[in-house]
C-alpha cells in the first residue's frame, strides 16, 4: 500500500475521531403514553445527512479495494446528500469530485456540493445517472463510487459504532432499551440492510419498518417479489424513493414496507416544525408517517414499546420547496388535512379515516 493511501485512510479516520455521535431525540405522544418515539438526529454530522456515514465507508471501502488512489476524479450518482457528503470526503483528500443528479434537484443541495468543492452534472432522465456516471469514469480515468451497489456492504453490520450500533447503546437506559419497530427510508437501501442485518446477528426482536414515497418501486417490489420492476421519474421526496429496485435493498431483512403520498411526508415536516421547534428534510416527514401507522397498530393491539426513526437531513436544505407554499401550490398539494391528521393523532391517538 502506497504513502498516499496510508496518508488518506489516516484523514478519513481523524475526520471520525473527531466527530461525536449524533444525538437521539424523545419526542412524546401525548395520546399514547406507553409508547416511546425516538428520532436519531442524523442532520448534526459534519455534511449535515445521513449519508455522511455512507461516504465515510465508501470512500474506505475505495481506498482498501485499490479502487481510490492519488489523483483519481470520484464520480457519484447522487440526487443530492451522498453528493454532499462525498465531496466532503473528496475535498478532504484533494481528489476531483463529480455528482451526476437529476435537473429537479433542490438549488440548496446543488449549492452544498459545489460549497465542498465538488462539481455537479445535471441529467434530465433520472434513470440516467447511473450510465452517464459509468461512462464520466470511464473517460476521466475515475472512480464511480456507486452507492447504490455497495452501500450495503461498505458499511460493517455487525457493530464498530454504525448507526444500529450507536441506537441500541444510546437506548440501553430508555424504559424499552429493545425499540419495536426502526423506521427508515430506502435510496440506495443500504441503511435498512444495516439495521436489518444487525438486528439479526445481535438476537434482537426490534423489526425494520421501510417507508416507501410515491413514484418508487420498494414497495411494489417488495409485496410481489419482483426486483425488476421500474417506474419513470423520480419520487417527491429526495434522497429515497428509487424508479428501480437498487442492488443494496435487501427485503430478506425487512419486516415491513408501507407506502407514503408525498402529501403526507410535506405535511408531517410541517407538523413536526410545530413539536421539535426545528424543520426536517421530507424523508423525515415520510418516517412519522410510518412511525404513525405502527404506534397506531400497537395501540390497537394494546401494546407498548419504542419505535427509533431518524431525522436524515434538515429542513433548511428544502426552503425553496417543501417549506415554500408557492411550490406547495403549483404541485396541486394541500398539506392542511394531513397536518390536522398528525395533530389530531398526537393529541387524541385517532390516526384511521
Amino acid at each position: 500500500m502506497n504513502a498516499w493511501v496510508n496518508a488518506a485512510l489516516s484523514k478519513i479516520e481523524a475526520d471520525f475521531n473527531r466527530s461525536s455521535d449524533t444525538h437521539l431525540i424523545p419526542l412524546a405522544i401525548p395520546a399514547l403514553p406507553d409508547i416511546h418515539l425516538y428520532f436519531k438526529d442524523e442532520s448534526t454530522h459534519p455534511t449535515g445527512s445521513l449519508k455522511h456515514r455512507l461516504a465515510r465507508s465508501l470512500f474506505l471501502y475505495g481506498l482498501c479495494n485499490g479502487w481510490v488512489r492519488e489523483g483519481t476524479t470520484i464520480i457519484e450518482a447522487s440526487s443530492g446528500s451522498t453528493a454532499v457528503s462525498e465531496a466532503y470526503f473528496a475535498r478532504l483528500l484533494g481528489l476531483p469530485f463529480i455528482a451526476v443528479m437529476p435537473c429537479g434537484t433542490s438549488p440548496e443541495k446543488v449549492r452544498a456540493i459545489e460549497f465542498q468543492g465538488g462539481r455537479c452534472h445535471l441529467v434530465d432522465d433520472p434513470k440516467s445517472i447511473y450510465a452517464v456516471s459509468r461512462q464520466l469514469a470511464q473517460e476521466l480515468n475515475g472512480h464511480y463510487m456507486d452507492q447504490f451497489t455497495y452501500a450495503e456492504r461498505a458499511t460493517d453490520w455487525r457493530g464498530n459504532n454504525n448507526i444500529a450500533d450507536t441506537i441500541f447503546h444510546q437506548m440501553a437506559l430508555e424504559p424499552h432499551p429493545v425499540p419495536d419497530w426502526i423506521v427508515c427510508g430506502a435510496g440506495t437501501g443500504g441503511t435498512s440492510a444495516t439495521f436489518g442485518r444487525y438486528v439479526r446477528y445481535q438476537k434482537c426482536s426490534t423489526q425494520i419498518c421501510v417507508v416507501d414515497p410515491e413514484n418508487s418501486v420498494f414497495y411494489d417490489s417488495y409485496y410481489t417479489g419482483d426486483d425488476h420492476l421500474t417506474c419513470e421519474g423520480g419520487s417527491g421526496v429526495e434522497g429515497i424513493g428509487r424508479p428501480r429496485v437498487e442492488p443494496s435493498f435487501i427485503p430478506e431483512v425487512v419486516d415491513r414496507v408501507i407506502q407514503v403520498r408525498n402529501a403526507a411526508s410535506y405535511g408531517a415536516i410541517h407538523f413536526l416544525e410545530s413539536v421539535l421547534g426545528r424543520k426536517c428534510g421530507g424523508s423525515t416527514g415520510t418516517n412519522l408517517f410510518g412511525v404513525c401507522e405502527l404506534a397506531a397498530g400497537m395501540h390497537r393491539n394494546g401494546r407498548e414499546g419504542a419505535i427509533v426513526t431518524l431525522i436524515c437531513d434538515s429542513g433548511e436544505r428544502y426552503l425553496d420547496s417543501y417549506f415554500n407554499q408557492d411550490w406547495l401550490a403549483a404541485q396541486g398539494i394541500d398539506i392542511a388535512p394531513w397536518v390536522e391528521r398528525y395533530q389530531r393523532f398526537f393529541t387524541t391517538g385517532e390516526w384511521d379515516g
